[in-house]
């Protein structure tokens, strides 16, 4: 007969009170898990890690204060490359993923699926199976879709969301300003917003694209 696996003990990164309500009541109402605490602040979770008794982290990509869950995220990976982090977010920016995956992060989940969707992903991460979804979610922005625009455009855009400037864009990009006014001139013909405000507005409120 197998021997039953000890509950893996499962630490709880997230600033929105009722969403860590939520996953601790998931957390305590399976048997494979125990849930060892829960923090606001992403920059707290090392510190939790350091007795060595955290097999799990469910861990926000934006915390209290600011704080970069991926940021964490990648400092536990290398500093104890044992514990297993799942990260959770409901922002759609396009660069989360492939930002988790840098960081060694083992599965990656929209906050918008069901408990039952997050407890397979926590199952099969703790069996050693690494769960991304395939793209991000398509985001409405005006009239174009997330899906509608490329890897370029929404570099410019996430450099539009930060206040830079043309100018200021072509060297952070290494374009020419020339070729950042034909980005911006496409994302506004694709978007249909009439200024760049309005387009870099609605983009930020979307998640679509969040300067660091």
């Amino acid at each position: 007969m197998a021997r039953k696996r000890k509950p893996a003990r499962v630490l709880i990164v997230e600033d929105q009170e009722l969403t860590a309500q939520l996953f601790e009541s998931f957390i305590e109402n399976h048997e494979n898990y125990v849930h060892a605490g829960t923090v606001k602040n992403a920059e707290l979770a090392p510190m939790y890690c350091v007795k060595g008794d955290i097999d799990l982290i469910l861990m926000d990509v934006y915390t209290e204060l600011g704080a970069s869950g991926l940021e964490a995220a990648a400092t536990i990976k290398k500093d104890y490359p044992q514990i297993k982090i799942v990260i959770v977010t409901s922002m759609p920016e396009v660069s989360y993923i492939r930002r988790a995956k840098e960081a060694g992060v083992e599965s990656f989940w929209y906050k918008e699926a069901g408990e039952h969707q997050l407890i397979d992903v926590m199952n099969r991460t703790m069996e050693g199976a690494s769960i991304y979804p395939d793209r991000t979610p398509r985001i409405q922005l005006g009239l174009a879709t997330s899906y509608d625009l490329t890897e370029r455009e929404l570099e410019v855009l996430r450099e539009i969301v930060r206040g830079d400037t043309n100018q200021e864009i072509a060297d952070k990009l290494y374009l020419s300003v020339a070729t950042v006014k034909d980005y911006v001139r496409s994302l506004m013909l694709k978007t249909g917003f009439r200024t760049r405000t309005e387009l870099a507005v609605r983009a930020r409120e979307l998640g679509l694209v969040i300067p660091e």
